[in-house]
């Protein structure tokens, strides 16, 4: 294998290795949060919950019709073979149609008074699902409603007394406008109210009002599913979808109940118009057979019993037939001129028909105009006579047959089953419901979690600080004690209850076997190694930003120092915000303000701990130019006759990144260190902490990484081991 074959298969496990350690990252990040991810999924699935049992159950009530292929009737019947060329039999789509028409709903809506509203009064939101759940839903019926004009956009508070009594109120003005009682007419002028029955407590409320029958008719058009079942079965289902199971089956009783009907009257409409049109026609039909018979009585007698030869008698039968073809279409085309124009195909046929119908008769007649003069006119007539018989004797049937059909017509609508609502809710789906929300919890804090980490990632690695040139002197572990403590003292201050010590707040006094002492014990050490080479013995301590535990490290590593039998003086020099003084249960009175503005003397601003070897200066009273006072020669006075006194000053400064304070002090300290804390100060807020003091000629010695936690996510653990004393009589 040569070299470049060798930097591809390197290249090609970095690349595996980042993606694998990504994928490691993220799923680490994942688990560091999983409380939040568990906390917010479970209120997601509560929620979802708490909205399946709220919301209003919705049932679905359906009904079967069929409609049957419909025979021939009236004129149509007349029609013969070409009838076949367009249906008589309305297809499904045209069936439902009707079914969804205004026509069909209309009369639903008004014999069910779908135009009347009613609500009952809840809770925003929440009220009527809990009404429910405690079986306590109201309910109001409504048998007649009516309002003039001046009221007919007007809505009503319907307000339940006592003994089946009740007020209303008109909802736009809130006036009373009469009391009425259940199961009698009750009203004002233009305003009548027939209550069926409440089913409500007292006080209960409920909006009344009406709707345009147009509006009832769309909602019922919307809620309205008609579906043929499998292909050209002409089986017609119908449902609909509501809060109340009852009015659901009503609904579809009443539209199956009205669509039936409208269907038996269309049929017995269309007989009965046929039979009008037959019996109109029949007496002229008469009429002219019986002149025609005469006509050729009287020319027989005149002629003596004339009779047709063969051939006139073969001439007569074919034109009896293409008479009778002609009389025949001229039928159809009566029907279908009520069906389609003269440019249909099936009305084109018709026609073309005629026409060739026609050329027979033509070419008939030329050949009978070459027989004698008396076959033809014999011939002429008894072909009037035969045809007007036999048109006759059609029409006469046809009749008779309609007659019968209009006494019994049924139409070709049957309902197979009646309304049925499904015991069971279609909506909502509840498991479906709290599975979706549960899952869009998960996703949502999974999310979030991924975001958050994105767009702030802060230091969680020694690493990562060493990167840019800067040791680590110490990890700090977070402490769980001192959280807890400092949380009771943040509740107890709020009550006035309970003061506490120096040894409850001072970690290094209360618990010296934490690990966040332990981990101070071994910056003493790294210090101790670190200070050979500074020009004093002034130590600085600052950060990039506020909030990072700079005042927990100040304290607690100036105890530990301490209790080695060194002398050490504690310095807030921040005169802004320093509250040092409260881990020592001091005052800020005077301090490091008053001694720098020449209103007090060292030695009336330092004060004792209660520390063994640990003095402290606090910040004293606020200033309006701490910077300023901080570069007076009396803090230069002050840090060279402390740093005689005393085998180590540590002073707390400001942070960096915020004011110039700590540039100001870092000048007369021999060492700095900054401090910084997990996953809060990125890597380039610490950067340019660093580079700001390099700015004013400061060297950082080194970094404390503080509250330090055990993290998935973080490769770097605490690095120490919970190695606690321990009794002899344990």
């Amino acid at each position: 294998m040569n070299g470049n074959s060798q930097n591809q298969v390197t290249k090609s496990q970095q690349g595996a290795d980042t993606v694998v350690l990504n994928l490691e990252a993220l799923f680490s990040e994942l688990i560091d949060a999983r409380w939040i991810i568990i906390s917010v999924t479970f209120a997601f699935a509560l929620f979802g919950i708490s909205y399946a049992m709220l919301m209003t159950p919705v049932y679905k009530a359906d009904a079967l019709i069929q409609v049957e292929q419909k025979s021939g009737g009236g004129v149509s019947a007349l029609v013969g073979d070409i009838g076949g060329a367009f249906s008589n039999d309305s297809s499904s789509s045209t069936e439902i149609e009707i079914i969804k028409s205004r026509m069909t709903l209309g009369k639903t809506v008004e014999q069910l008074s779908l135009t009347t509203v009613v609500q009952p009064v809840y809770i925003p939101f929440v009220g009527k699902g809990i009404a429910r759940i405690r079986g306590e839903a109201n309910s109001l019926s409504i048998g007649r409603f009516d309002l003039a004009n001046g009221w007919s956009k007007s809505n009503f508070k319907l307000v339940v007394n006592d003994n089946g009594f009740y007020s209303v109120y008109s909802e736009r003005t809130k006036e009373k406008l009469f009391d009425g009682k259940v199961g009698e007419l009750a009203g004002v002028e233009g305003i009548e109210l027939f209550i069926l029955s409440i089913n409500a407590k007292k006080n209960a409320q409920f909006i009344i009002g009406k709707r345009s029958k147009l509006k009832a008719i769309q909602m019922l058009q919307a809620g309205l599913v008609v579906t043929e079942r499998g292909h050209k079965t002409g089986i017609l289902q119908m449902s609909f979808s509501g809060e109340d199971k009852l009015q659901n089956e009503a609904i579809l009783n009443d539209v199956s109940e009205n669509y039936f009907l409208q269907n038996v009257e269309r049929n017995f409409a269309e007989a009965e118009k046929s039979l009008e049109f037959l019996q109109g026609h029949l007496p002229g039909i008469k009429s002219g057979l019986t002149e025609s018979e005469n006509k050729l009585n009287a020319f027989r007698q005149q002629n003596e019993s004339v009779d047709l030869g063969m051939e006139a008698q073969s001439a007569l039968q074919v034109m009896v037939g293409l008479e009778a073809e002609l009389n025949e279409l001229t039928f159809q085309e009566s029907e279908l001129s009520r069906r389609f124009t003269k440019d249909h195909p099936t009305y084109k046929s018709l026609l073309d028909k005629r026409q060739i119908l026609l050329a027979k008769q033509k070419n008939l007649s030329e050949k009978i105009q070459e027989l004698p003069k008396t076959q033809r006119d014999i011939l002429r007539m008894k072909r009037d006579v035969e045809v007007n018989q036999q048109i006759y004797i059609q029409l006469l049937n046809k009749s008779q047959e309609l007659s019968i059909m209009k006494a019994g017509t049924v139409g070709n609508v049957r309902i197979l089953d009646k309304a049925q609502s499904s015991p069971y809710a279609i909506k909502p789906k509840k498991t479906l419901i709290v599975v979706i929300a549960t899952i869009l919890g998960g996703m949502l804090s999974v999310g979030l979690v991924l975001i958050k980490s994105f767009l702030h990632k802060g230091v969680e690695n020694p690493d990562e600080v060493e990167t840019i040139g800067l040791p680590v002197y110490a990890s700090i572990p977070k402490s769980d004690w001192q959280a807890e403590m400092d949380a009771k003292i943040k509740k107890h201050k709020h009550k006035h209850k309970k003061d506490y010590s120096i040894q409850d707040k001072l970690l290094a006094e209360s618990n010296p076997s934490d690990l966040s002492i332990e981990a101070l014990r071994g910056l003493r050490t790294s210090m101790h190694f670190a200070m050979m080479e500074a020009k004093n013995n002034v130590v600085m301590i600052s950060g990039p930003a506020p909030g990072i535990g700079k005042s927990f490290v100040s304290v607690n590593f100036a105890a530990v120092i301490s209790k080695s039998g060194q002398k050490v003086l504690l310095v807030d020099a921040d005169m802004r915000k320093g509250y040092l003084q409260n881990h020592f249960n001091l005052t800020s009175d005077t301090g490091l303000s008053e001694m720098l503005s020449g209103k007090k003397n060292v030695l009336e601003v330092i004060k004792a701990t209660g520390v063994d070897g640990l003095d402290i200066v606090t910040r004293g009273q606020i200033p309006p130019n701490p910077s300023e006072l901080l570069m007076h020669p009396r803090f230069n006075d002050f840090v060279t006759w402390a740093s005689e006194e005393y085998d180590l000053i540590l002073i707390d400064t400001p942070p960096v990144l915020a004011v110039t304070d700590p540039c100001v002090v870092g000048a007369l300290a021999g060492t700095t260190l900054m401090v910084g804390r997990f996953g809060q100060n990125t890597i380039k807020e610490i950067d340019i902490a660093r580079q700001r003091f390099e700015m004013a000629g400061i060297n950082v010695k080194g970094f404390i990484l503080n509250a330090v936690e055990r993290k998935a996510s973080s490769s770097y653990g605490y690095g120490y081991y919970n190695y606690a004393y321990k009794s002899d009589n344990a």
